[in-house]
């Protein structure tokens, strides 16, 4: 049993949970939850690099994993990022989910996010993404980082299922959607058509922009279509989240 918070691996769980040099170095991020790690044990193997569990766990619910190394409970607490953690967490790899542009390029149905900044933003918009039927998602580079634990958490699972890579570049990304034969609707409130009368295209590509200034000019002129999402009252604008939700569920 792991007893010290100075052990070697647990040392490095705690790097993982806050650097993003430190995930990036490894190739590795952290998962939690006792459903979402035994879901990626049982139908995503081949992703899980290490599983730990606290010895409370361990009495109660057995391993879900033959090799699971067991920690006492104060010391894996101690590394979890939730405020009430179900003792179990796991180290999962990077490289197998992002996948590469090419290939998401071949989907129908795509997202693209430019400079999302909110980890709660992100996560939710992945986890929509999968109940929507979305295919594939491409990231800005200013987007945040998808294997944060925050991001993490609130996808809920969905970032093991919903393909995503990040772009070096979001201008030539699009251009390369648009060549695919996608028409490319970018969510604007400027010289913009009411999303109810604008059917989307099977073949489409749906951009979303930052939370405070939105789309930035250059991504939105390669827009094939602007659109907006009607509002009634006072409202301004919607949380990114939200707005990406409608348009991705609308036909």
């Amino acid at each position: 049993m792991i007893e010290s918070n100075s052990n070697k691996k647990i040392k490095e769980l705690a790097a993982l949970q806050r650097s993003k040099k430190e995930r990036e170095q490894a190739g590795l991020f952290v998962l939690e939850g006792d459903r979402i790690i035994r879901d990626a044990v049982l139908t995503r193997k081949e992703l899980v690099d290490n599983v730990y569990v606290s010895a409370t766990y361990a009495s109660s619910k057995g391993l879900p994993v033959d090799n699971a190394l067991i920690v006492a409970d104060s010391v894996l607490s101690h590394v979890c990022e939730t405020v009430t953690d179900q003792g179990i967490l796991a180290t999962v790899r990077q490289e197998p989910l992002l996948r590469s542009e090419d290939e998401l390029m071949k989907k129908d149905r795509i997202l693209v996010l430019e400079d999302i900044r909110d980890p709660g933003n992100l996560g939710t918009i992945i986890r929509t993404a999968e109940a929507a039927g979305v295919e594939a998602v491409f990231m800005s580079s200013g987007t945040v980082d998808i294997f944060s634990p925050k991001v993490v958490r609130s996808t809920m699972g969905s970032l093991l299922r919903v393909p995503f890579t990040y772009s070096r570049d979001i201008l030539e990304t699009i251009k390369n959607i648009k060549e695919c034969g996608h028409t490319v609707y970018a969510a604007h409130l400027k010289g913009a058509s009411d999303m109810r009368k604008t059917p989307f295209d099977a073949r489409r590509a749906i951009i979303i922009g930052n939370e405070g200034r939105g789309i930035s000019d250059p991504v939105a002129d390669l827009a094939d279509k602007r659109v907006f999402i009607p509002m009634q009252g006072e409202v301004e604008s919607l949380n990114a989240a939200v707005a990406a939700a409608i348009l991705m569920y609308h036909e």
